[in-house]
C-alpha cells in the first residue's frame, strides 16, 4: 500500500486541495444557504470517495478493506447529499444538537458523581450546561446553526486538506529518495 501511495502521492494532495477549497468556501461564505452548503459537501463527499476508490482499486491485499469502506461511505453520502440537500442539513443539525445535549448531560451525571472525590466539579457541570444549552439552540434555530456548522466544518475542511497536501509532499519525497 506504501508502495502504491508514494507512487500515486498526487491523488492525497488533490484530496487535500478539495477540502482546502471547500473549507475556504464554507469560511468565506458564512451566509451561503444551508441547502448550497449541502450540495458543496455532497460533491466534495462523493469526489473524495471516488478517489478513495480508486486508491482502493490499485491498492492490493488486504490493506485495501479500509480504502474500499471509505469510498463506498463517500459516494453514499456525496448521493444523498446531493440528491437531498435540505434532509441532509435537517439530519446534520438534528444530530449535531442530539451530540451536544447528551455530552451535556453525561458530563453533567458525571460531575455530581465525581463531588466526592474532586473539587471544583463546577466547571464539569458548566460545562455540560453550555453542551446542553448549545444543542438546544442548535435545535430551536437550525438556520443559525448550520451557519455556525458550516463555518465549523470549514475549519475542519481546511487542516483536514492543508493535512492531506503536507503527507502527499511526503509521500512525494519518499518515491524520489
Amino acid at each position: 500500500m506504501l508502495d502504491y501511495m508514494t507512487r500515486h502521492w498526487w491523488v492525497l494532495t488533490v484530496r487535500g486541495a478539495l477540502a482546502v477549497l471547500f473549507g475556504v468556501l464554507a469560511v468565506f461564505w458564512p451566509g451561503i444557504t444551508a441547502v448550497a452548503l449541502a450540495v458543496l459537501f455532497g460533491a466534495y463527499a462523493l469526489v473524495d470517495g471516488v478517489l478513495a476508490g480508486v486508491l482502493a482499486f490499485r491498492t492490493s491485499g488486504s490493506d485495501r478493506t479500509p480504502l474500499v469502506v471509505e469510498a463506498v461511505l463517500g459516494v453514499l453520502i456525496g448521493v444523498v447529499a446531493l440528491i437531498w440537500p435540505l434532509a441532509t442539513v435537517i439530519v446534520l443539525t438534528i444530530l449535531i444538537g442530539a451530540w451536544a445535549v447528551f455530552t451535556g448531560v453525561v458530563e453533567i451525571v458525571t460531575a455530581v458523581r465525581l463531588r466526592k472525590e474532586i473539587s471544583g466539579e463546577w466547571l464539569y457541570i458548566l460545562g455540560g450546561a453550555l453542551s446542553v444549552c448549545f444543542g438546544l439552540l442548535i435545535w430551536f434555530w437550525p438556520l443559525q446553526g448550520a451557519v455556525a456548522i458550516a463555518l465549523i466544518i470549514g475549519v475542519y475542511a481546511i487542516l483536514f486538506g492543508v493535512v492531506f497536501i503536507v503527507l502527499s509532499l511526503r509521500l512525494r519525497s519518499m518515491a524520489s529518495a
